[in-house]
């Protein structure tokens, strides 16, 4: 059986849109032997609150936290022209019905770029369809109609249910992280954000290269 890397993420994790960068070096890094796994944690479940003001303050201190570490770029235009909620099961089903016409990594883009860089709302539906619809112009033969009916269909959340399930059995690390399944073995890697050449480095000796 191949050595399978799973990455557990959410599409609305602040620190996985700071990793990204260093997350997509480490892929072109890998031995081809080692297969790549995106499970969804699931973040914060369906909300239809807004969010209180003291959390929409912390959460926009992680995002300066994180741009002034990283250099990530984050559009704080998205606290004011939004509604947030903390609610991100939408984003993650999003991820998992593109999944189901091969564009999991389009839409897992569609939907960072969607919320960080144009102060898009990934919690609601309306805005999810929006940005995947820009992946009609960039991807041939994406059906747009087919990701709206799936997005809310029961298969579709069943996948949901069983991903966060074994995202909690893999790790309790939290967002984002990486653990190596490799002949029955099951170990974390520690994510660095400013070197992916850290983890290769911890994933090779695993693999006795």
């Amino acid at each position: 059986m191949p050595s399978r890397l799973y990455y557990i993420h959410d599409p609305m994790c602040s620190w996985c849109w700071g990793y990204r960068p260093v997350w997509d070096e480490l892929q072109m890094l890998l031995p081809e032997s080692v297969q790549v796994h995106y499970v969804v944690g699931g973040l914060a479940p369906d909300n239809d609150q807004p969010m209180p003001l003291a959390q929409q303050q912390m959460i926009q201190a992680h995002w300066r936290t994180i741009r002034d570490k990283l250099g990530t770029e984050f559009n704080f235009d998205f606290w004011l022209n939004n509604t947030p909620r903390r609610s991100t099961y939408n984003a993650c089903r999003a991820v998992i019905a593109a999944k189901k016409q091969g564009m999991e990594l389009p839409m897992i883009d569609a939907i960072q770029r969607g919320y960080y860089l144009q102060a898009q709302n990934p919690s609601d539906i309306s805005a999810l369809c929006l940005m995947a619809e820009t992946l009609t112009v960039q991807h041939t033969g994406f059906d747009i109609d087919l990701f709206k009916k799936d997005i809310s269909s029961d298969e579709v959340e069943g996948e949901l249910v069983a991903q966060i399930a074994l995202a909690r059995k893999l790790t309790q690390q939290g967002f984002p992280s990486l653990v190596l399944a490799h002949q029955d073995r099951y170990s974390n890697i520690a994510v660095n954000y400013l070197d992916a050449r850290q983890s290769l480095q911890e994933i090779s000796a695993l693999l006795n290269l």
